[in-house]
């Protein structure tokens, strides 16, 4: 007895059935074609055209990537997308433009209608692969992010790309063709899941690279500071960074810790601002002291740095403090520090010139007896008698 949950049996086809079929195609085929001869040929010649103009316009792609005089603009981008059209795209493109007005029979329409959903998908996953690849190298390169390994990592970014936008074209004429895609779909994701969770340190740094080129936070030469160390940026790679220290030492850090930082550029700064803390004695006049910010003032401005403020801070244990801010015009740290020499060694001939002194600290120590009375830390000088020139002359 047969189980009721047996699968059925395949229909069989036989060749009588293969013969009827491609005889009922051809004589529907040579119906339209006798019926609508006329309109058939104004189709062909509109498809002609429209396939021509296409081709003409794919010649623009070579073109347009000659445009750039380094080959990575967005000309040469866009031209190198246009070049990579397919000739298939193209007939389909006309053959559906046109299928509507000769009217053809149903299996000849569904046939172009098949034909130009793939075509359509397949070309739209070629252009939006080199679209994307097209703007990585071009920020890669127009950025100055040329280091060795990050451009071999466009081999592995390139790999990515491909499998992730013709999957999803696969996806999509699976779909058209009336397959259920749900099982696939969710394969691709599990999959998608585990291999991400195998590899998401590797993946991490790697979109973290990429992050650095499109953000830009920094580049290729520029001088950062995070956490507290500083340096210039060597070379982005595909995992990591590595910056040349002040020191001169090389660290490396990952792409991934890097960015989750404070980073200071400051090679893009517009200015370095100084602090100068100034103590000068409490005897100094006081007219002197409430001069004191716009001499300091006329200084910085003399040796051609931006004076900010200048003012009284406190009440120091030997001096009263004073505290000067300027800025240097320059985002490198020699010439504000060659400022900060400058100025300071100006103030010292101004307050030379002024009678302003700075003190150091002095320290007075004192002695005390076992009762608790002071003894000075010199020995009492005895009075002095008046002596007769007679007792003189006796001793």
């Amino acid at each position: 007895m047969t189980a009721k949950n047996s699968a059925a049996p395949l229909p069989k086809i036989s060749s009588d059935d293969v013969q009827q079929q491609i005889s009922a195609f051809w004589n529907s085929s040579v119906e339209w074609f006798s019926a609508h001869w006329l309109q058939i040929a104004i189709a062909l010649a509109i498809g002609t055209t429209i396939a021509l103009a296409l081709l003409w316009l794919r010649g623009l792609g070579p073109r347009l990537a000659r445009r750039s005089h380094t080959g990575m603009g967005w000309s040469a981008v866009f031209g190198r997308a246009i070049a990579r059209t397919s000739t298939f795209f193209i007939v389909m493109v006309a053959a559906q433009l046109v299928t509507g007005y000769a009217d053809p029979p149903a299996i000849v329409a569904k046939t172009i209608n098949f034909l130009f959903t793939l075509a359509a998908v397949f070309q739209a996953a070629t252009w939006a692969r080199e679209l994307i690849l097209g703007a990585i190298e071009h920020r890669t390169r127009a950025e100055n992010y040329s280091g060795e390994a990050l451009m071999n990592a466009m081999g592995l970014i390139r790999l990515l790309v491909t499998i992730a936008v013709f999957a999803i074209a696969l996806v999509v004429v699976l779909d058209n063709l009336g397959v259920n895609v749900t099982g696939l779909v969710a394969g691709l994701g599990v999959g998608g899941i585990a291999i991400g969770l195998a590899a998401q340190g590797i993946f991490a740094d790697l979109f973290a690279a990429l992050a650095i080129i499109f953000d830009r936070p920094f580049r290729r030469g520029d001088a950062i500071t995070y956490d507290a160390s500083s340096g210039t940026v060597e070379e982005i790679g595909l995992k990591s960074t590595r910056i040349r220290g002040i020191n001169g030492e090389q660290r490396i850090i990952s792409n991934r810790n890097l960015l989750d930082k404070e980073i200071i550029n400051n090679t893009q700064r517009e200015r370095r601002r100084t602090k100068l803390p100034i103590g000068v004695a409490y005897e100094t006049d006081r007219d002197v002291l409430n001069r004191l910010p716009e001499i300091l003032k006329e200084e910085v401005e003399q040796n051609g740095q931006v004076f900010v403020r200048a003012g009284f801070v406190a009440f120091g244990a030997s001096s009263v403090d004073f505290e000067l801010e300027f800025d240097t015009p320059a985002a490198d740290y020699q010439t504000a520090y060659d400022a900060r020499h400058a100025v300071g060694l100006a103030i010292y001939r101004r307050f030379d010139a002024e009678g302003v002194s700075i003190p150091y600290p002095t320290q007075t120590t004192y002695t005390a007896a076992p009762d608790g009375e002071l003894i000075m830390p010199y020995p009492d000088v005895q009075a002095v008698h008046e002596v007769s020139p007679q007792a003189a002359q006796r001793r």
